[in-house]
């Protein structure tokens, strides 16, 4: 124990003395301004179920301060106020009660009523509410339910949630789709704070969050989406983990897990730890990840290999119909770890963080080696020698690194309007960059920062916080792919939220006022010629412009919530959302290598088959958003239920113009233009632009349990999502299958066993140029069991996944038909808390 504390000490002593010093100084100010109460009263009181049997283990928390105490084996807590306080109840299984309780000694004893749904805290809500006390939809993966679903990519993880589905570039990359909508309009954070990646570019740029390390996940829709930006029509997801300790540890504790993947010879070895001494905290976690490629069913698929002339060789075509039996460059190789620490007593949170990524992963459709595809993919080199492999065969991989910095402020008063400021700053130096023949081709960067603060107060009745948010993203790209020009965009954002309770009928109501700003200084129209033998030079032919382009935007949320009776509710929200163009959907103007496509941004126009930069008239995108939601809480038999329509007028999105470009003339033709040129059809790159249209979204989400007995619940998830584009006959292109699912879960002693089915239907409602896609379904089963050993939850684990070995193809992939989804997969894993 003494080795501990003197550890412990050494790692913190600079925190110790930020911390002395900003106490002492805030200390001293808010005295003056909010006056403290010395006086501390005792609560204490027991906590029974509808039996009359004492419940162990509920957490009793004081809202706004860093105060928990938890439930004896006769259900009894005591715990001391210094204020008129308000007391939060929950444990696993049971509904969460918060009472209001004055500064004076008492007992307070009442009864939990069993839950159907687990109530978590919803951390991006702002204002402390569970996910079954929110006004907007929203869905929590946390615990062991959340390891039990983690994936290679934060896409496949959450992809079977109501209203989620996943972009799907391979097994590489996939970022989450909600209702329909993806990229920037769904915004991904990590506590709280941009990812600051670049997934929302481009489809096969891979998010930079590991599911593997969170504690939860958290999927927010409708109009709560706008304290973290008008852009976020679509959604938030919220990685949440303990990089920055928000609470003491008075022991070391932590998790380790191991798995192994037979589709893909993938392992995985994660881990967690956290301790701490006297007020001063440290987490550490870290994972190491390595796959090779992705098995499928067999399929055909379309082939083309490219032979470019080189020192007078002829230049060659060849195209080959293919059967494969795998994702071809599909491998992974990752290594993640954060470290942060901090102080928290019951006023005060201030901590630091910083973690690195570090991931090679291949890009899909784009090995130029030579494959023996009637065999499997037996891969015995070392890690090193894997790589050099690569290498050496020509395949393009991307190389990603990351650099995440993070820091937190929160300081909590007692007896005052004002209950809580909560200050978090981050610092992300983001690198990708594409590897093709040893050699760096493209490379993407993305320096950012970002400050959000806040204030919670209680004021005239109203509960809220009002806050400040700045965003600043240096965007950089260089290289044959670089196809968005270098581009600096700012944001600065005011928002305010506010909740009032009105008996059995709580009312929300919000806005956020945001000002963008992009500055983009060298936008080139014109051919681009990259020398081959070194991928550093490039030529630049054709005109040069500089843009600055101003938006502001204003968003507006009311919602209220009604607990009609004991366990039951129905909410009502409605959302006004403006939102600026991203730089990638405004200024795309180049070859995008990965799509096979040419992007072309809002800001040109194509007369005549040429470009012109014409940026003036873009309008913002506006959305008009309502969300009905419904929701049985109690009892054995629980169910969530959302039905919601967006207008959506200006909205951006990707159109296949039914134009190819000419590189070697560098203007834009049709197809029979193109093809009276000589060229071979195959050989086209066709253009994609980012277009305007007014968009309708509708559609219902539910989430059904029954728990039959006490060993086994029984769910029914599913969605239903449409969309109508006004004045046209075709709809949004790569629009997400709708779903069923069903899950059963029995539990026997310490084995737990899981079947679950989900069926996706087939996707007919097509954009320009689209194909359909079939339905299918997936089944998938999983075994648990707990060891108990050592003084430890030990659990062994296994899963077989896609059990039929179907061959599927998602539709919002831009690359479905060369990338289905995995084949039967065999999980094998270990995973130990201490």
């Amino acid at each position: 124990m003494m080795l501990q504390y003197h550890i412990t000490r050494i790692c913190f002593n600079l925190t110790e003395v930020f911390v002395m010093k900003k106490s002492l100084i805030s200390l001293a100010v808010l005295s003056v301004v909010f006056p403290l109460s010395s006086h501390a009263a005792q609560i204490s009181g027991q906590l029974t179920d509808n039996s009359g049997q004492p419940i162990v283990g509920v957490a009793v928390h004081v809202h706004g301060k860093e105060k928990t105490v938890t439930t004896d084996n006769a259900g009894q807590y005591q715990i001391e106020l210094d204020a008129d306080s308000q007391l939060h109840f929950s444990k696993d299984g049971f509904l969460d009660k918060r009472i209001s309780v004055k500064n004076e000694a008492q007992t307070i004893n009442f009864v939990l009523e069993k839950s159907s749904i687990e109530a978590i805290t919803v951390y991006a809500s702002a204002l402390h509410k569970s996910n079954l006390e929110m006004a907007s939809p929203v869905t929590v993966l946390a615990g062991d339910e959340l390891k039990d679903k983690s994936s290679n990519t934060l896409g496949e993880t959450l992809n079977k949630l109501p209203g989620v589905s996943q972009t799907y570039f391979g097994p590489v990359s996939s970022s989450p789709v909600i209702r329909g909508l993806d990229g920037p309009r769904v915004r991904v954070m990590q506590n709280g704070l941009e990812s600051s990646d670049a997934s929302r570019v481009g489809p096969d740029h891979a998010n930079t969050n590991e599911t593997l390390s969170a504690e939860q996940i958290e999927v927010l829709r409708g109009p709560a989406t706008l304290l973290y930006g008008s852009g976020a029509i679509g959604g938030v997801v919220n990685v949440v983990d303990g990089r920055i300790p928000t609470t003491n540890y008075e022991s070391l504790e932590g998790a380790v897990e191991y798995k192994h993947d037979t589709v893909n010879e993938g392992n995985t070895t994660a881990f967690v730890l956290n301790g701490g001494d006297n007020g001063f905290n440290f987490h550490l976690d870290g994972l190491k990840r390595k796959t090779e490629d992705t098995e499928v069913p067999k399929f055909e698929a379309h082939h083309e290999e490219h032979e470019e002339e080189h020192e007078g060789e002829e230049h060659a075509d060849e195209h080959d119909e293919e059967v494969l039996n795998s994702v071809e460059n599909s491998f992974i190789d990752t290594t993640a770890f954060n470290l942060g620490t901090s102080y928290v007593n019951e006023h005060l949170v201030v901590g630091v963080s910083y973690g690195k990524l570090e991931s090679d992963y291949g890009i899909p459709g784009h090995s130029h080696a030579h494959h023996d595809h009637d065999h499997g993919h037996e891969h015995e080199e070392e890690n090193h020698e894997q790589e050099d492999e690569h290498e050496e065969h020509g395949d393009v991989f991307a190389r990603l690194t990351q650099d995440r910095y993070q820091a937190r402020f929160t300081y909590s008063l007692h007896d005052s309007m004002i209950e809580r400021f909560d200050v978090k700053l981050g610092y992300t130096d983001y690198r990708h960059a594409e590897i093709e023949e040893g050699m760096e081709g493209t490379v993407f960067t993305n320096e950012s920062k970002e400050l959000r603060a806040t204030a919670e107060h209680n004021l005239l009745g109203w509960h809220g916080i009002v806050g400040y948010h700045y965003y600043d993203s240096d965007y950089g790209a260089d290289g044959a792919e670089a196809f968005t020009p270098h581009s600096d965009t700012t944001q600065h954002a005011l928002f305010v939220l506010e909740e009032k309770t009105f008996g059995d009928f709580r009312v929300e109501l919000g806005g956020r006022f945001e000002n963008t700003e992009i500055d983009a200084p060298e936008i080139h129209l014109g051919h681009d010629e990259h020398d081959h033998e070194a991928h550093d030079e490039e030529e630049h032919h054709g005109e040069e412009y500089a843009y600055v382009g101003e938006f502001d935007s204003v968003s507006l949320s009311a919602g209220t919530i009604w607990n009609f009776q004991e366990g039951h509710s129905v909410a009502l929200s409605l959302g006004h959302s403006e939102r600026a163009p991203s730089a990638a959907e405004l200024l795309s103007n180049g070859l995008h290598i990965a799509t096979s496509t040419y992007d072309l941004g809002l800001g040109y126009e194509i007369e005549d088959g040429e470009i012109h930069f014409e940026p003036e008239n873009v309008e913002s995108e506006t959305s008009n958003n309502i969300d009905l939601t419904l929701r049985k809480f109690n009892g054995n038999f629980g169910y969530t239920i959302n039905a919601f329509y967006n207008q959506i007028d200006n909205f951006y999105f990707q159109q296949d113009t039914g134009l190819v470009i000419d590189a070697h003339h560098d203007e834009m033709l049709s197809m029979d233009e193109y093809l009276s040129h000589g060229h071979d059809e195959d050989e086209a790159t066709r253009v994609f632009q980012y277009q305007y249209a007014d968009v309708d979204l509708y559609g219902i989400e539910f989430d059904v349990h029954y728990q039959v007995n006490d060993q086994l619940l029984v769910k029914l998830i599913g969605d239903h999502i449409r969309n109508d584009v006004k004045d046209s006959s075709e709809y949004l292109p790569r629009f997400p299958q709708n779903k069923l699912g069903f899950e059963a879960e029995y539990d026997w002693h310490a084995l737990q066993v899981n079947f679950a089915a989900t069926h996706y239907f087939e996707q007919d409602k097509l954009g320009a140029h689209e194909t359909h896609t079939d339905s299918y379904t997936l089944f998938d089963v999983s075994a648990k069991y707990n060891l108990d050993v050592l003084n430890t939850d030990s659990f062994v684990f296994a899963k077989v996944q896609n059990i039929t070995d179907e061959l599927a193809f998602s539709h919002t992939s831009f690359i479905k038909d060369i990338a289905p989804l995995p084949g039967r997969n065999v999980q094998l894993g270990l995973r130990v808390y201490f």
